[in-house]
């Protein structure tokens, strides 16, 4: 059984800032736990308003709270975000990411992140990190 705390996780490496200021995460089950998927909660912050694109990755994401918008770049839909909504990656969706006010967010990744993940410039994450979580 793995048991871990997401403030003990917070005040540990497992929590990663963006680079660009857009959302902070706390991976709080990753690759090296074997489960073959990993679980994050993701704060988005208040403004953000970003491309994400995972081409190696499927992504389910729910809202615990905030508000904001996912738009399909596919179709330009846009799906309003609030709690208790999820939405689901199913297809390595290209998409925008907006929120209105910061969000929490629970995501579950397949495959599984190793845990310093920061998405590259087309909005995608490798699908190996050379740098794994302690």
């Amino acid at each position: 059984m793995i048991v871990r705390n997401l403030q003990e996780a917070e005040a540990s490496a497992r929590r990663i800032v963006s680079p660009d200021g857009n959302w902070e995460s706390t991976r709080l089950l990753l690759k090296d736990d074997g489960m073959g998927f990993s679980f994050h909660i993701t704060t988005i912050y208040k403004g953000a308003d970003f491309h994400l694109h995972y081409k190696k990755h499927l992504e389910s994401v729910y809202c615990i709270s905030g508000c904001g918008e996912v738009e399909t770049l596919s179709d330009g839909v846009k799906y309003p975000i609030e709690p208790g909504t999820i939405y689901i990656l199913d297809k390595n969706d290209d998409h925008m990411l907006r929120a209105f006010e910061e969000m929490q967010m629970a995501c579950v990744f397949n495959p599984p992140l190793n845990g310093k993940e920061v998405h590259h410039e087309d909005g995608s994450y490798a699908l190996e990190a050379e740098a794994v979580v302690d």
